[in-house]
């Protein structure tokens, strides 16, 4: 049973989805909201202690994007969808109702900031978009 679930997966599409993913951070937390990320997650810049581990996190956020690619190929595969439009469809509907939400429920609890929630929730949204339009495209 669990073996068809990846029986039909375009690995290739699964890995390209999740640097899309990836990708999509550089330009997120460096370029559109780097200030108002730093100010709002308490990221002191000017901490040398800041940057030890970066790789390790790095690398561990790719293989947590790789998962979200292959949920979204499995659910591509079964819905049938294929497409650009299907993809934005997918990603949105599972970025919007899985990881915002989840982000949300956890930040409620954290008393995190509205900004904070919006910057995050809304690059997950996006990376969940990018993706699966990669994947249904290359379906």
């Amino acid at each position: 049973m669990i073996s068809a679930l990846f029986s039909n997966i375009n690995w290739l599409a699964v890995l390209l989805g999740a640097v899309g993913y990836f990708l999509l951070g550089a330009v997120w937390y460096s370029f559109l909201f780097q200030k108002s990320w730093i100010k709002h997650a308490g990221v002191n810049m000017n901490d040398p202690n800041g940057k030890k581990g970066m790789a390790q996190i790095m690398m561990t956020s790719f293989v947590l994007m790789f998962i979200c690619s292959i949920g979204l190929a499995i659910l591509a595969e079964k819905l049938m969808l294929s497409g650009w439009m299907n993809g934005v469809k997918l990603g949105a509907l599972t970025g919007i109702c899985f990881s915002a939400t989840a982000i949300s429920i956890s930040y409620i609890y954290e008393k995190r900031s509205a900004e904070l929630h919006l910057i995050n929730g809304a690059y997950n949204i996006v990376g969940s978009i990018i993706a699966a339009v990669i994947i249904c495209c290359w379906h």
